[in-house]
């Protein structure tokens, strides 16, 4: 095989290279890999390479990178290898240097340096290893520091650090110096002051080169600008850590600081106060004046709250109006509480804001350690129970943590303003209960189920979160989101090869009168692209009832997007068939409470099979509920009830288990 045109300058190198074609196949080597490995080396090319090489091709077409554009690939070899694409008008194709600590450079003439530095899209010079001064340096250093003139002759601290005495190595931060005492290729970070931005950081690289007597007498110096890079890394720390809003501490590091102070607390027996805040009304604030408004409130919030509290307190924002305070190494008995206190009557004064005054007090509640919670979950969630009681007698007040409370008016509260950050916090979800054609037992549908899962209550049962959320209003919210994510679900699963499922979604009452309810449907089937026809909006007797003309009409807007309707519980309400003949329904859902005893109660077997004729007589398709047992289903099947839905087929599940039990069923089916 032909050495290529640029011998010289390639064997100068000094690390093992190795020249690629533009595929990523080695198809020469400089001398330094020779030496390395000489195995490879033949007079007619390159020829049993290590087999990790075998993996370029594949490393470097996953790359994207423009000419003279070092990448850095991630080989099984101690250090990253660096990968350099040549420009088309050579060839194209790639420069790969291999890691080598112990390289020596060879001499070389002036010319092969110079036409080498060029090359390198970093700022690069080398270094007299006696004298410290700068030999060479190519032109993309001498722009780097244009304002200090020509760096030939001056030595490296008067042209990067602008000193006339080298720099101190005493924690070898010096990589010159450092790769000059030991021999071996060493890296340090430098900070330099920069006009625009105030500093700009280098990772400085120095590579240590060998005179004809082997000692070093040389040093490459190549400043990498990681500005950029640090300032990336910088912004993650600070988005994971602190809250964009306030800059005060966040959940995350909050309990992380809470843990180091309950550790050293420990050790030292001493106390130590959590301190809950929650904004009082604040809701109504964010409503009335807005957002912007809202902000600056907490900002407020957070300064006067900072005037509060020791140099030794630490404050964090852990949620939209809620703020958290350790209060270490208590001395005095009383001493949080008078905190309290001081934070109570100083967040309490009018706050000025773009010239109007702004009135807010909060809630606060106090728990200790060891006395109220031995860990930061403990005390976290007491401190908030706390704030609970404070906000039950009437707010602007402070609660130490105590079980001898009006538990029902206090769980009450926990629920309503869990709820108001469920969404936000992911902390609501849906599961699914299938639906299966009672002659077959295929599945055909599902029901999408609200569930919540509370940061420290648990999953809280529907029964419990619902009415809560509809005497609050957010259930329209809520609402709005389980049809949207049911929808997405059902398309989701068509895209992984399932069959098309009827997905069935509940509407509350306070849901279905509220105004743009029509459109709002629209606009989710539009965004999620489902077809309507799968869709089936599952409406209670009652809510119909309250104003039939007025239902009738919403009914028959609904049916004309082209989505289903049924009648949930049916049985427990009105429990006439005669009104639905002014309704668009399309199928109703007998409840649970008559399918239970079915086997042993002959009134509740009536009434199921009654419900099922007459329905069938209406045109209307039925579905039972709370199907457990094999009798049911019998029973259910005798009478032509069309569809099943219970435990006997499936308890509620999560969407990736729904899907994994029905890829089940569908094998079991082709098997039969």
């Amino acid at each position: 095989m032909s050495q290529p045109a640029t011998e010289t300058t390639f064997d100068w190198l000094p690390l093992p290279a190795l020249l690629l074609d533009v595929r990523g196949r080695p198809v020469a080597g400089n001398r330094r890999f020779g030496e390395c490995f000489p195995d490879a080396c033949r007079d007619d090319g390159l020829a049993g390479l290590p087999s990790w090489l075998e993996k370029l091709p594949e490393e470097l077409a996953a790359r994207v990178a423009l000419p003279g554009q070092p990448v850095s690939l991630q080989l099984p070899v101690a250090d990253p290898v660096l990968a350099c694409r040549l420009p088309d008008e050579a060839g194209g194709g790639w420069l790969l240097l291999l890691p080598d600590e112990n390289v020596r450079f060879t001499p070389a003439s002036d010319a092969d340096i110079t036409t080498l530095l060029e090359g390198l899209p970093d700022p690069v010079c080398v270094i007299e290893a006696k004298t410290l001064r700068i030999v060479h340096a190519n032109q993309v250093f001498r722009e780097a520091f244009a304002e200090k003139g020509d760096p030939i002759g001056c030595t490296c601290h008067e042209i990067t650090h602008d000193s006339v005495f080298p720099c101190a190595d005493a924690r070898g931060h010096c990589a010159v110096r450092r790769a000059i005492g030991t021999g071996q290729r060493a890296r340090a970070e430098h900070v330099h002051p920069d006009d625009v931005c105030g500093e700009r950081f280098f990772e400085a690289i120095a590579q240590p080169l060998a005179g004809s007597g082997g000692r070093v007498d040389k040093v490459l110096y190549c400043l990498r600008d990681v500005t950029e890079a640090r300032r990336s890394r910088e912004e993650i720390r600070q988005l994971s850590n602190y809250d964009p809003l306030t800059g005060l501490p966040n959940r995350v590091l909050f309990v992380k600081r809470l843990g180091t102070v309950l550790e050293r607390a420990s050790l030292e027996r001493s106390r130590v106060a959590v301190m809950f805040l929650d904004l009082d009304r604040f809701k109504s604030i964010n409503d009335t004046l807005g957002h912007n408004i809202g902000d600056m409130l907490l900002l407020g919030m957070s300064g006067r709250l900072g005037e509060c509290l020791r140099r030794v307190d630490v404050v964090a924002r852990v949620g939209g109006d809620e703020f958290v305070v350790i209060l270490p190494d208590l001395k005095a008995e009383g001493e949080a509480e008078a905190v309290a206190e001081r934070c109570l009557a100083r967040l309490a004064e009018a706050f000025d804001i773009e010239g109007q005054e702004v009135f807010s007090t909060v809630s606060i509640g106090l728990a200790y350690f060891p006395d109220d919670g031995q860990d930061e979950e403990s005390l976290l969630k007491n401190a908030e129970f706390a704030m609970y009681q404070a906000k039950e007698k009437g707010r602007n007040t402070w609660q130490r943590f105590s079980l001898e409370t009006n538990a029902g008016a206090v769980e009450r509260l926990v629920l309503e303003t869990g709820l108001r950050h469920a969404l936000e916090r992911q902390e609501i979800f849906l599961h699914f209960q299938p639906q299966v054609r009672t002659v077959d037992g295929v599945w055909v549908g599902a029901e999408a189920l609200c569930r919540w899962r509370h940061p420290y209550l648990g999953q809280v049962p529907p029964v419990k979160f619902i009415p809560v959320a509809e005497e609050c209003g957010l259930i329209t919210e809520i609402g709005a989101w389980v049809l949207a994510e049911a929808c997405r679900q059902g398309v989701a699963w068509q895209r992984q090869g399932l069959p098309a499922l009827h997905i069935g979604i509940n509407l509350s009452a306070r849901q279905f009168a509220t105004p743009g309810l029509v459109e709002s449907v629209e606009s989710i089937l539009r965004q999620t692209g489902i077809d309507p026809r799968l869709v089936e909006l599952e409406l209670t007797e009652s809510m119909l009832m309250d104003d039939a003309a007025g239902a009738a009409e919403l009914l028959h807007r609904l049916r004309r997007l082209g989505v289903r309707l049924a009648i949930d519980d049916f049985g427990t309400g009105y429990s006439s068939l005669s009104y639905l003949k002014h309704f668009p329904i399309d199928r109703v859902k007998i409840d649970r409470s008559f399918i239970k005893d079915l086997e042993t109660d002959p009134d509740s077997a009536a009434i199921a099979g009654a419900i099922i004729a007459m329905s069938h007589s209406l045109g209307l398709a039925v579905v039972a509920e709370g199907v457990e047992t094999e009798g049911q289903l019998a029973f259910l099947r005798e009478r032509g009830c069309d569809e099943i839905q219970g435990y006997y087929f499936g308890k509620p599940m999560s969407a990736e288990d729904f899907s994994a039990c029905l890829r089940r069923q569908m094998a079991a089916a082709d098997r039969i």
